[in-house]
């Protein structure tokens, strides 16, 4: 953020309290920073969508290839730690969990238990009417492989939510919440966070699921409790595939 004298309009490179050239009282420029967020808005959303059409052309031309997922993990997680290192203090900021308290962490861990048992049959009730009973079952997919079920919790629940919650709760959130109100922040972020996983009938879960998860993170400051919802919610549906697989 560059700092200049409204009086000589002399520019320093580090924050001053008084000007050196004529002993004026200095001021930040708001409007530079605020640019430089804006900067860094747009070329994250244009990030992502050429993402999403990687990964969509990925998915299409590789099917059930365990280098063509990695390679996709890897580059959203490219993507999102080169965005943060363009501002990294305050993104590290948000693993402090000195403040967490143990009903933090309680309503941490019970929360997913609810959401997912409600996301995953309320998404089979709208399958059973719109796509003549089909439904996605996440474990299936990677029985191709070996040890199908660590792969599926690798994929589907831990790099999401440690990655997701970066780029969404962390990157994204922190720079619109200073060019945006706290609210309108905590909606944009849900809104893109939906979007990215290409489904109509999912963003009816997903988009006030990344609300709560922007919520937190505003009343808390911190990304730990939406790792740990998103990982808990992520892996109980998994285990429900699992299950249901064995069993049905």
């Amino acid at each position: 953020m560059s700092i200049f004298c409204k009086n000589c309009n002399y520019i320093f490179e580090t924050e001053v309290k008084f000007c050196s050239q004529c002993g004026q009282s200095v001021v930040k420029n708001v409007s530079t920073n605020k640019l430089k967020k804006v900067s860094t808005i747009i070329g994250f959303y244009i990030a992502m969508l050429v993402y999403m059409l990687l990964v969509y052309y990925i998915d299409i031309t590789f099917p059930n290839n365990l280098e063509a997922e990695i390679i996709t993990v890897i580059g959203f997680a490219c993507i999102v730690i080169g965005f943060a290192s363009f501002d990294l203090q305050p993104v590290l900021q948000l693993y402090n969990y000195k403040g967490l308290k143990l009903k933090h962490l309680a309503f941490a861990i019970v929360t997913p238990i609810l959401t997912s048992t409600f996301v995953y049959f309320f998404i089979g009730f709208i399958n059973s009417f719109v796509a003549d009973g089909a439904s996605v079952n996440y474990f299936q997919e990677y029985l191709y492989l070996d040890y199908p079920l660590l792969w599926a919790t690798l994929f589907i629940a831990l790099m999401p939510a440690v990655i997701e919650e970066l780029a969404f709760r962390g990157v994204l959130f922190n720079a619109l919440k200073e060019v945006t109100s706290t609210r309108l922040t905590i909606i944009a972020t849900a809104f893109l966070f939906a979007v990215i996983h290409f489904s109509i009938f999912s963003f009816l879960w997903i988009f006030p699921f990344g609300l709560l998860l922007g919520f937190l993170r505003s009343r808390y400051n911190t990304l730990w409790l939406g790792m740990i919802i998103h990982f808990i919610h992520n892996f109980i549906i998994l285990m429900i595939d699992y299950y249901n697989f064995y069993n049905f």
